[in-house]
């Protein structure tokens, strides 16, 4: 088990050591660009932009906004992006293993005690009995798209729980507002939600959360990636970027790293870092507080669990026979990263 904060000492020394570099002048500036969704686990993005930790290091960073985990590595791929941050999808691997994206760094992560991802079931479906995943089975359960974050976690936790993911119905949906809508209609049994988005429903039609991901199955939910033509040609960048990044992702675990009982434990800077945040994803810092995931402070992977996704994709055809994580995967701009395969 991997430990969900770095400590208050560790964090603050690697900001301090990090703030002693010299503000690159602006016309030596580089200019680039990220593809991501205004989402909390884009929270690192928003803090070092917003303390000017990316032009700290050189690089003169502008964000390109998606509404949908698929655009974000088409836009990489396309060259509209330099870089990219957001969920691993059947889809994403499967341009990467084309040779067309290279993941760099560690975006979110399902931990135990960040309460990020919920599967819940409507009131009608919880007074009918359905009280547990494994009795998900025969039941209609929503999702955004196949090959989505939440339909891995929908068939990670049936296997957990010994269901065949078969006896489920997985009702792709397309958006989140459809979901929602879908649930508080009763045509869905169930969903696998963002926390955020189910306490809004919550509120509206009732429901009942059944489990929390993070607690039964942690996993490695997203990453930083960028092209390998970018790599290959703009290294100095890559690195300059990731400087940038790093200093935000320490920033946001020292702010929201530390659970007790499932429950936040605000950091010394939570509430500057929870003000930025709150106007990125425009939302009021409470909700923002309700889904803030797990990030580690060094930008390290899971490299062992990407491995594990992308079998578990291709045992289930959506991903190429032949993709190779090690193709995809280049470890040599963060330090310390987790279970590598040997």
């Amino acid at each position: 088990m991997f430990e969900n904060r770095l400590t208050r000492r560790t964090a603050l020394a690697g900001l301090a050591a990090a703030s002693v570099a010299p503000a690159a002048r602006a016309q030596d500036l580089i200019k680039a660009s990220i593809a991501l969704l205004r989402l909390s686990s884009s929270g690192p993005v928003f803090i070092a932009l917003e303390k000017g930790w990316f032009k700290d290091a050189g690089v003169d960073l502008t964000i390109k906004d998606f509404t949908a985990a698929t655009q974000v590595p088409l836009a990489i791929v396309s060259g509209d992006a330099d870089f990219g941050t957001t969920a691993f999808t059947a889809g994403f691997y499967n341009l990467a293993a084309k040779g067309g994206l290279k993941v760099i760094a560690a975006q979110s992560a399902e931990r135990p005690g960040f309460q990020l991802n919920v599967i819940a079931v409507t009131k009608a479906a919880w007074d009918a009995g359905v009280r547990s995943i494994k009795d998900l089975a025969g039941k209609r359960v929503a999702m955004t798209t196949a090959g989505s974050s939440m339909h891995y976690s929908i068939e990670m936790l049936a296997r957990k729980f010994g269901v065949d993911a078969k006896t489920i119905t997985m009702v792709p949906l397309q958006s989140l507002p459809n979901m929602a809508a879908a649930f508080k209609g009763g045509q869905v049994d169930a969903a696998s939600f963002p926390i955020t988005t189910y306490r809004q429903v919550e509120a509206e039609a009732g429901g009942h959360i059944i489990a929390y991901v993070g607690d039964e199955e942690p996993w490695q939910l997203g990453a930083v990636f960028t092209s390998p033509k970018t790599i290959t040609e703009r290294r100095p960048l890559v690195e300059k970027f990731i400087t940038g990044y790093r200093r935000g992702a320490a920033a946001y675990s020292e702010a929201f790293g530390k659970r007790d009982n499932g429950k936040l434990v605000p950091g010394p800077n939570y509430d500057e870092m929870i003000g930025i945040l709150s106007i990125a994803l425009k939302q009021p810092p409470a909700l923002v507080a309700a889904g803030l995931p797990f990030v580690d402070p060094e930008g390290r992977l899971d490299v062992g669990d990407i491995y594990k996704q992308v079998a578990f994709w291709q045992s289930s055809g959506q991903v190429a026979k032949d993709a190779d994580p090690k193709s995809f995967i280049d470890l040599s701009f963060v330090q310390g990263h987790f279970n590598v395969p040997k």
